[in-house]
């Protein structure tokens, strides 16, 4: 693993260096994480594969800053995430996060649910409107803006949860099972459409999935994750040009990073 300094310099927007992870327990302790390094490039879509308990939603929560690391380094566009024990403001600004469920606040229209992080900074009034109309275009729910989220489907709610994420314009983009409970044809919908924001806004986005066909079909990289302690088994390199449709599954490079990605599931399992 090279240095976080050379990192930076190449344009590295996330930089893990020997991350390792340990949780307490009732019983003895659980290790979820074993050291892994990695690194994700300014503007590149790194998705991470891996089965059910794998330490896949542990790594993208530590560089949330949502948990520390017992052990290792997080820096996000060259600061340093957690700094003795304490996550550092400066550095988890530059982050934006969408879990599985779109957790939108029930009493509050998509406007407001999108609009909410620039009013906690204190963004005047002008301004927050001016982005929720960017956001709302840019995620595609028009006319929904005045709707409480239990009018909307799942896929709308994601929407919502999406622009959410981005209203403060976060360089980066963390994603955990973003589309994992919605039915496959808006899975198939949705994996398109954040293509098409993510070739609108180039953030950098880590997405966490179970789902070989959506990590081969969104990534420019996939990381494999080997059963817990997890860590790095296997990285592909995804070829494919974008803008990218779904016929792209079809395709036999496609069907063989696919049947690699599984083959190799099957033998660390």
């Amino acid at each position: 693993m090279e240095g976080t300094a050379a990192a930076a310099a190449r344009g590295d927007a996330i930089v893990l260096a020997g991350v390792d992870k340990w949780f307490k327990t009732q019983d003895e302790p659980v290790h979820a994480l074993a050291p892994t390094s990695l690194s994700v490039a300014a503007g590149e879509l790194v998705v991470i594969l891996g089965p059910s308990g794998c330490g896949k939603t542990t790594l993208l929560r530590i560089v949330g800053g949502l948990i520390q690391p017992t052990k290792g380094e997080v820096r996000v566009l060259d600061r340093q995430l957690w700094t003795n024990g304490t996550r550092q403001s400066a550095a988890a600004e530059c982050l934006g996060v969408v879990f599985q469920d779109a957790n939108l606040f029930p009493w509050l229209t998509v406007e407001k649910n999108i609009t909410l992080p620039l009013e906690l900074k204190g963004a005047p009034k002008d301004k927050r409107r001016e982005r929720v109309r960017e956001l709302i275009k840019l995620v595609g729910i028009g006319g929904f803006e005045q709707r409480w989220p239990r009018e909307l489907s799942g896929g709308m709610r994601q929407r919502a949860a999406i622009a959410r994420a981005l209203s403060y314009d976060p360089e980066i983009l963390l994603m955990d099972e973003p589309f994992g409970a919605l039915d496959a044809m808006t899975r198939d919908q949705m994996n398109i459409e954040l293509q098409r924001i993510w070739m609108e806004t180039r953030k950098t986005i880590l997405l966490v999935t179970h789902s070989i066909g959506e990590a081969v079909f969104l990534a420019d990289r996939v990381v494999l994750f080997s059963p817990r302690p997890g860590r790095i088994d296997t990285v592909v390199d995804v070829p494919f040009e974008r803008p990218r449709s779904l016929d792209v599954q079809a395709s036999p490079e496609f069907q063989r990073i696919a049947v690699t990605l599984r083959h190799r599931l099957v033998e660390i399992s």
